[in-house]
């Protein structure tokens, strides 16, 4: 797929990209070469390959979830300036 000056100077406006007139050819052919390779994998016959997640198939392995630590709660609110119903108050810092 050929792309055409017009096109690729819209492309390099909507991405943001400052093209000058030298580099607008080796862009437009390198975006042809993409577009090319896409159209080339969009051509391959995918039917009956499962789609993978991973490529070696491994999932990530869980972990029991359980209780490691004990409760301190009460501990760290036991030295804060003010805490209310297992809260801590903090000063107000937005008006």
């Amino acid at each position: 797929m050929s792309l055409s000056e017009n096109e690729v100077r819209r492309v390099a406006r909507l991405s943001r990209l400052a093209v000058t007139a030298a580099e607008l050819p080796q862009l437009q052919q390198d975006l042809s070469r993409i577009l090319d390779l896409a159209a080339q994998l969009q051509a391959i016959d995918t039917t009956g390959v499962t789609p993978l997640a991973h490529p070696s198939g491994a999932g990530a392995p869980l972990r029991n979830d359980h209780v490691t630590e004990v409760d301190r709660r009460q501990a760290f609110q036991a030295v804060a300036p003010q805490t209310e119903r297992g809260l801590y108050l903090v000063p107000k810092v937005i008006e």
